[in-house]
Order: C-alpha cells, then structure tokens, then sequence
C-alpha cells in the first residue's frame, strides 16, 4: 500500500528513531534517543505528532526507561514504572493512544514473573515493537475498509494530517487514500493547510506528493467555497480521541469543517484504529480534555512574527465534533454509522 521512504518512528537496540517532523518538508532529519525523557520532549515539541505514533512513542518510552543504568531489581523496577508511566503520558493530554500505548506496556510490566532484569527489559520492548506491528495492520484495515466509500473520481478534502508519519503504517485518514489508489481509483485530494502549525501544508501535501497522489493545497477559510462549487466528493479525518458517546477530537478547524460538510450534503468520516476509542476515561466530548499550546504557535510562522507583539492569544490544538455531524467512522473493523441523518 505504502512506497514512502520514511517512517514516523524506527526501533533500534536500544534506541528508537524519529523523524523531526518540524524540519518537513524542507528538511529530512531522523534523531536517535535512548533516554525515554528525551522521547518525552520530542512528544511535547511536536517532533513526532499523531495520535498512533505518539501512542507507540510513548510504549518505546517506557521501555526505554526500563533499560535505565539504574542498580535495582525487577520487583522495584515494576513499582517505579507507574510513575514514569504518569510523566509519559502527561506529555500530551487529549490523544488517547497515549496513555494507552503507554499502559499496555505498564501492564505487560508487572504481569512479568521473572526476576531477570535483561530478560524484564527485552519483554517490554517486544511489547512496544508489538504495538508498531499491530498499528501498521491496523492502517491497512481501516484503507482497506474506508476505500469501499470512495468512488473512481472522487475528491477528498481532509484536514491536519493522518498519514504514515502520523502512525506506526499507512495513517489512518490517508490509508484510505492508497487504498482506493491501490484498487484503481482515481482519487484527488484537498488538503487544509491547518493553522497554527501547518501540518496540512508541511506534511499531508508532502506525503501525498511522495504517493504521487494528485493533491491540491488550500487555506482553512477556503473549505466552505470548495464545497460550494462541488470540488468536494466526501471529508475524511483523522482523529486523537473518540468519546465513547462517539464525539470525536481532532485537530483545531474539524468541527468547522463538520458544520460545513452537513450544510452542502457531503459525508463527514472519521478514520480510526480500535486504539482512539476512549473506552473508560470521556463519555462525551465534554470531557475530553483539550490541549493548548503556546502562543507563539499562533503569532509566529517557524520563528517569524505574523501578529503584534503583546497580543492575547487562545490556542486550543484541538477541537470536538459531536457524533451528530459524523457521518461514519472507518475503523480496522470495518464502517460504524455516525448519528448523522443523511
């Protein structure tokens, strides 16, 4: 499905590699770490973003800190690892699959009977390579599913970006993309630029390009007209979280573009592995809880002022899209109706 050339994140012995996703596309920049604070860091910076990936980052990172120079056994390492648990996954608060890569690696940790240190170190990070292998077969699912959507034709609008840097295979939102290229269609693609940090500007038009995917760049507030002239065939997006009431958060500007497929008829998908379905912490939308960033994200554009210096600033990095507004969700298990009446 995939010809890209660079991947997200890249285990190693002992270190993982992620690719600086700051520096794109202008630059390739791949960093080695083998301290799991530094993985926290690239988390928070945006090195490496995505709900997937950094759902696998932060697996990697737990395991990296199990492979600490630290002089203490099994049983003690098993009851610290809670807490580096706690600080991984405060890294960044609204993806799910955080917290959620992070606990399955937790839990293969004190399930562990031995008292072999190297022994306890390889299972988790055999945990942490299951979770990249799983993450890549799930995105093959959900393509596989959501290309049945599409027909030969078809343009796409989608928003932020739900790639293969964005999870541990193809993407989610995307995978459909190569999916229904793989299967002889002919699909084109709108991308949002995606204030305040570009990501459908930087990277989704970059990998698509990479794909040879026909692509076309427009600016967040030229969505509507779009869909007015009937450039728009269907909405895909990815998402960080899914309410268990189906309520979903995604990057800044989803909702808007929901409202706007709703009001000129065009189906609104959410592409999603079974990993960003919230299944204890938010019942609704309302209480997922919502990332905001610094305010030099929204004044400056890669270190160049836009805006008056002193100016207040609101930015939220993400958004919720009540399940009204979803016409259905593309899992690896197939397609769920939203609540949306069409």
């Amino acid at each position: 499905m995939l010809r890209m050339k660079h991947r997200a994140i890249i285990p190693g012995e002992g270190q993982v590699t992620i690719l600086d996703q700051r520096q794109l596309p202008h630059k390739i920049i791949l960093n080695d770490y083998t301290d799991y604070r530094d993985i926290i860091t690239a988390i928070k910076r945006l090195e490496i973003r995505g709900a997937p990936a950094i759902g696998i980052a932060g697996a990697f990172a737990l395991a990296l800190a199990a492979r600490a120079e630290v002089k203490t056994d099994v049983e003690h390492m098993k009851r610290i690892m809670t807490d580096l648990a706690e600080e991984i996954k405060a890294a960044r608060p609204t993806a799910v699959n955080l917290s959620w890569g992070v606990e399955r690696v937790l839990n293969i940790a004190h399930d562990f009977g031995g008292d072999d240190k190297q022994e306890f170190q390889e299972h988790l990070w055999d945990e942490a390579r299951s979770i990249l292998e799983e993450d890549e077969r799930l995105c093959e699912a959900i393509g596989r599913n959501g290309a049945a959507l599409l027909k030969d034709g078809d343009t796409v609008l989608t928003h932020c970006h739900a790639g293969a840097l964005a999870t541990g295979g193809a993407g989610t939102a995307l995978a459909v993309i190569y999916a229904a290229r793989d299967a002889g269609k002919k699909i084109r693609v709108y991308a949002d630029e995606t204030r305040p940090l570009l990501q459908g500007a930087r990277l989704t038009s970059w990998e698509l390009m990479q794909e040879g995917i026909d692509v076309t760049l427009i600016c967040d507030n030229m969505a509507g007209m779009c869909m007015k002239q009937g450039k728009i065939n269907a909405v895909i997006v990815g998402t960080d979280r899914i309410a268990q009431n189906g309520d979903v958060a995604n990057k800044i500007g989803t909702y808007t573009v929901a409202v706007l497929a709703k009001e000129h008829e065009i189906p609104f998908y959410v592409a999603s592995p079974y990993s960003t379905f919230d299944s204890g912490q938010a019942r609704t939308g309302d209480e997922i809880p919502i990332e905001e960033r610094d305010a030099q994200e929204v004044t400056h554009i890669q270190g160049v002022p836009i805006a008056p210096e002193g100016v207040k600033v609101y930015s939220p990095a993400f958004d919720v899209t009540p399940r009204a507004l979803v016409t259905a969700y593309i899992t690896d298990k197939g397609i769920t109706p939203g609540g949306r009446a069409d």
